[in-house]
């Protein structure tokens, strides 16, 4: 058997701790919290602090194409939503991220990896947040739309899912009310409303702005979902998106500086079709 010599076991050693240190920083991150990855991850932000969160809503899905109500119930991308996913992470190839988050949602998080995928960060670690989640709609997760909404829509004195849905467009009714309706008809008492949704968003947000400010600031991906990115920003800016709703993969851009929110796009679709 051949001995070690004290040189060789002094580098045997490094290199063990070497091993460890590498595992550690380049493991130990993936989906770790803004608070451990500021530990480990090199600063590749603006400098200044300012941190700029690209929300995107994700690809289209299975239950999207079918029409159905789909909160933390999931389905995968179509093959259009992965194909509109692909585009915008090629006319997102400008931008250069510093951190990745999507929810935990399977529809949120293929959308996510196909769009750094896309952009040529394909090895940027993708964080997971059930705050991101969409909103969840209880006894009605499943449900045709038509059932879903326009259920809500009688207790809110419209007769028809049509006449609903021309209250949502027109901003007649808003999230808050048709949240409020379809908790109030659930049973199972996990639907959410407009507030519970709003809050636990921003406190996700809220986590990753300051985090990410204190590395330096820089761009930050986020990918989440239709309500749940409305009532985000419903208490930021008075501004809707039109139709009043949010289309597959499109951005709302939301810049935090000295601790507050500027929202300077909602559901711009312009970067998918750079990508295309």
């Amino acid at each position: 058997m051949t001995m070690m010599t004290k040189e060789s076991r002094k580098w045997l050693g490094f290199s063990v701790c070497f091993i460890a240190l590498t595992l550690v920083i380049g493991v130990g991150t993936v989906g770790a919290s803004p608070q451990v990855q500021a530990q480990y991850a090199p600063s590749q932000g603006s400098g200044n602090g300012e941190v700029t969160f690209y929300v995107t809503r994700h690809g289209r899905t299975m239950f999207n194409t079918v029409h159905r109500a789909q909160g933390w119930a999931d389905t995968p991308l179509t093959e259009p939503g992965v194909e509109v996913a692909e585009q915008l992470g090629k006319g997102l190839r400008d931008v250069w991220f510093v951190a990745a988050w999507s929810s935990d949602s399977g529809r949120a998080r293929e959308t996510a990896r196909l769009i750094l995928a896309n952009n040529g960060q394909q090895s940027l670690p993708l964080n997971e947040s059930k705050n991101f989640r969409e909103s969840g709609f209880g006894i009605y997760e499943g449900a045709y739309d038509e059932e879903m909404w326009g259920d809500a829509g009688k207790t809110l004195d419209y007769e028809t899912y049509e006449a609903t849905m021309q209250a949502v467009i027109s901003g007649e009714i808003g999230i808050t009310e048709i949240l409020g309706a379809v908790k109030g008809l659930d049973t199972t008492g996990l639907a959410e409303d407009y507030d519970m949704v709003r809050i636990r968003m921003r406190k996700q947000l809220d986590e990753i702005a300051t985090a990410t400010a204190a590395r330096g600031g820089g761009n930050v991906l986020v990918v989440a979902h239709g309500i749940s990115i409305l009532a985000l920003i419903s208490d930021m800016t008075d501004k809707r998106p039109a139709g009043g709703q949010l289309e597959n993969a499109s951005v709302t851009k939301i810049i935090y500086k000295d601790g507050g929110y500027e929202v300077t796009e909602i559901g711009n679709m312009d970067y998918v079709n750079k990508g295309k």
